[in-house]
């Protein structure tokens, strides 16, 4: 049996649907928007990847234990791997630009893409472990990682997840 909605809770508006839409209107839109939400994702990846960059150079750095070399180490990495995935959708729309291949090129973006989220998700992690560590204990940072890692997961993974898994009406 169907549930009834909450009368109190507002319906959003329908979202627009174009039937008259061709298959590459459809990739154009669908390309447009991957690359508009990765210019919003970029600009944190650059800042936190400049950050790690001039850490060694700050005069406390030397005070650093070995693992939390490694967890800077690690934060670099994964901020650099971020990078290069959430830029690498850009790079291939001008290589294959003219080249008839926009169904493929979407496809691939959304993987490097959603990858590019999880390297950035370890990154910032990674950052913020290496932070508390060096501020608090080893413990704290622990407790902090979790604890970020869990926010991460939950509102750029999760929710969308669980979203998918609920009824979908059309109004």
């Amino acid at each position: 049996m169907p549930t009834r909605a909450d009368p109190r809770t507002p319906t959003p508006p329908p979202i627009p649907v174009n039937d008259e839409e061709t298959p590459d209107e459809r990739l154009n839109r669908n390309l447009d928007q991957l690359l508009q939400e990765l210019r919003v994702a970029l600009p944190g990846v650059q800042v936190l990847f400049a950050f790690l960059l001039v850490v060694p150079f700050n005069a406390r750095f030397g005070e650093v234990t070995a693992p939390e070399r490694l967890l800077y180490v690690g934060a670099l990495l994964a901020a650099a791997a971020a990078s290069a995935l959430l830029i690498a959708p850009s790079v291939h729309h001008r290589v294959l630009f003219h080249q008839h291949r926009k169904r493929q090129l979407v496809l691939v973006a959304n993987r490097l893409a959603v990858a590019g989220m999880v390297c950035l998700v370890a990154a910032f992690t990674a950052a913020i472990a290496l932070v508390a560590s060096f501020t608090f204990s080893t413990p704290v940072a622990v407790v902090i990682a979790v604890g970020t890692v869990g926010v991460f997961a939950t509102v750029w993974f999760v929710l969308p997840i669980w979203l998918l898994g609920r009824p979908h009406r059309d109004d």
